[in-house]
């Protein structure tokens, strides 16, 4: 799908400036335009059809239905399900984090969809089973749900709504009264586009610098970072190496395809696997990167509170892997 987007990233890096493929500049480089190209057009889609699906939804009953008690954890289970078919990496899956939370839906069932959505796609799925078999994926895939669903019930629990940032409630109110001008006027889809053209715009020109920022991040740590630099901080004889292996992730930033074959290596040189699937839900879940695309929705605190419960299931999973295999 995105094939163009990397033979693009290829011809300025390497035809244009000339830059050798095996530098540290080249690789950092290809990484900033490929993913800045990738994902400024999935915000602008993703936010523009949120739009059109938000000026349609009852914001109210959707509200409700989601904050049902009778539903037993079943809406943060359905977020994380809908994460498994959304191949988004961390930093892709922001601009429908605020989509969701633009349509009212609560913050926990958001947070368990974010969780989910870069660690357990089509993508994963497939590199998993090419890479270690049917039995690991399948365990893989139920933990990665269920970390999505665990962490989202979590974070509702300590109800965390006011530390969304102004901007966000700003968009909130925003959408509430657009939603009730639609509603009185009763209009149809080509009447509501401008005004929903316009919101896109808004929110994009809010999102966006810190979209740039945050790739800029993750392309110096992609392309700088050596070789072999975390390997021998996760040996098997270190009974701390799962936590370690999660917390020396969270700098990097990759997707699920970008970080598997990496984990197959760790595997291969005598990594437990636990140690390296934490390693890697920690790359791909959790980010620098990812970090500042948040800031412009959730204050710091939030955004700490939110990696702290994640990477405390990461850890909780690691352990899980590392005793059954």
């Amino acid at each position: 799908m995105f094939d163009w987007i990397q033979k693009t990233a290829d011809f300025i890096t390497y035809d244009v400036l000339h830059l050798g493929k095996e530098t540290h500049l080249a690789q950092a480089l290809n990484f900033f335009i490929y993913d800045t190209t990738k994902i400024l057009l999935l915000l602008i889609g993703i936010v523009f059809l949120m739009g059109i699906v938000n000026s349609y939804f009852p914001i109210d009953k959707v509200r409700n239905y989601l904050s049902r008690k009778k539903l037993y954890g079943l809406e943060y289970l359905m977020a994380s399900l809908f994460g498994v078919v959304t191949p988004f990496c961390s930093c892709s899956s922001v601009p429908l984090f605020i989509g969701f939370v633009k349509g009212g839906i609560p913050l926990g069932v958001t947070f368990a969809f974010l969780v989910t959505s870069p660690l357990v796609n089509e993508v994963a799925i497939g590199l998993f089973l090419g890479l270690f078999g049917i039995k690991i994926t399948l365990i893989y895939v139920i933990t990665g749900i269920l970390l999505g669903t665990v962490s989202g019930m979590i974070l509702q629990k300590l109800h965390l709504e006011k530390y969304l940032t102004p901007w966000v409630k700003k968009l909130l109110e925003n959408t509430q009264k657009e939603q009730d001008k639609f509603k009185q006027e009763k209009q149809n889809l080509k009447d509501r586009l401008p005004v929903i053209w316009q919101e896109t715009k808004t929110i994009l020109k809010g999102v966006i610098p810190y979209v740039i920022v945050g790739i800029a991040i993750g392309g110096l740590m992609h392309g700088y970072i050596p070789e072999g630099f975390f390997e021998k901080y996760m040996n098997k004889d270190n009974p701390f190496a799962v936590p370690i292996a999660t917390i020396l992730a969270v700098p990097m930033y990759s997707n699920a395809s970008g970080i598997l074959p990496v984990v197959q290596v760790l595997v291969e040189k005598g990594i437990p696997l636990g140690t390296a699937i934490s390693f890697m839900m920690g790359v791909v879940a959790l980010s620098l990167p990812e970090a500042m695309l948040l800031k412009k929705v959730m204050s710091l605190k939030l955004i700490a509170v939110f990696f702290t419960v994640v990477t405390i299931n990461i850890i909780i999973s690691g352990y899980f892997f590392n005793a059954v295999f």
